[in-house]
């Protein structure tokens, strides 16, 4: 049996980085949820939904709940595979100070915390989760999203399987804050023009239209423009015969405010030309 992956998703990912808001999304979007499984149980339950035709699309979330049987995650998923699913694999990330604040908000202890500090259960878990975040097909780090940008990650994503497509979302930031942890491909606009410099653009954003035209009408913007959209098309060809559906494309400048947003906008119009659903996320506007 060959089961595409478009309809079996495994879904994992650190405590507190979204997987309970991640499985309602699915289920809103029509998806059968399983959630906390104990992996022993994970070929039954797809032979028993998908093999069966019962639901023609199941996602069954795995984590470090399930204990001591998490180690079987491995074994399981060889098992999966060996019966011919091929699953897609979800992974949440967040970074240890927002684990730490999401897990005091809700009062809850971490799931491997134990007698000791938060901050070992995360550690500890990490380690735990390292090769299933390794071989993940998405990850989407969740530390500067709130409920509703998950949300439409989790739709532009999973929401129509009419068409297998590269699915792609470009992420605008700043060097200033950090490079996105779940970004595949990065681009640097710090060889642009800064329109921080120019007093009438300086409060504006790469949103407003002068900034995208400042941006975007320099020769060299240009000529990145035309020669970056054809490598994420040689990109888009190869992932997806590679069975990659997913990328993350982060556009970075100093600050995101000006030349990364107004560039960002731009390829991402530009793959949706292309026919890559594409959604677009600001991750550092509004931070200055």
């Amino acid at each position: 049996m060959d089961e595409s992956s478009g309809n079996l998703i495994i879904v994992s990912g650190m405590s507190g980085a979204g997987r309970s808001s991640v499985a309602d999304v699915l289920e809103d979007l029509g998806w059968f949820v399983v959630d906390n499984l104990p992996p022993m149980f994970l070929t039954t339950i797809v032979e028993q939904v998908v093999g069966t035709g019962a639901s023609p699309r199941l996602a069954i979330v795995v984590d470090v709940r399930t204990g001591m049987f998490f180690d079987e995650l491995g074994s399981a998923l060889e098992d999966l595979r060996a019966k011919g699913y091929r699953p897609l694999t979800l992974f949440l990330e967040a970074s240890d100070d927002v684990i730490v604040r999401r897990q005091e908000s809700v009062r809850r202890p971490h799931p491997l915390q134990g007698d000791g500090r938060l901050l070992t259960g995360i550690e500890r878990e990490r380690e735990l989760l390292g090769d299933i975040r390794a071989g993940a097909d998405l990850v989407i780090d969740t530390s500067n999203l709130n409920i509703h940008q998950l949300a439409a990650r989790i739709v532009n994503a999973f929401g129509d399987e009419e068409k297998i497509e590269l699915r792609a979302t470009v992420v605008s930031f700043g060097f200033k804050y950090g490079i996105p942890v779940d970004a595949d491909v990065v681009a640097d606009m710090r060889f642009v023009p800064n329109p921080f410099w120019q007093p009438d653009l300086r409060p504006m954003t790469g949103q407003d239209k002068p900034v995208s035209d400042f941006v975007l009408g320099h020769p060299l913007a240009q000529q990145f423009l035309q020669n970056y959209v054809d490598v994420l098309d040689t990109l888009r060809t190869g992932y997806l015969n590679e069975g990659k559906r997913f990328v993350t494309v982060a556009i970075g400048c100093t600050g995101g405010k000006h030349r990364s947003v107004a560039m960002a906008e731009e390829i991402a119009k530009r793959l949706r030309e292309k026919g890559s659903p594409t959604l677009v996320v600001h991750r550092d506007l509004g931070r200055e």
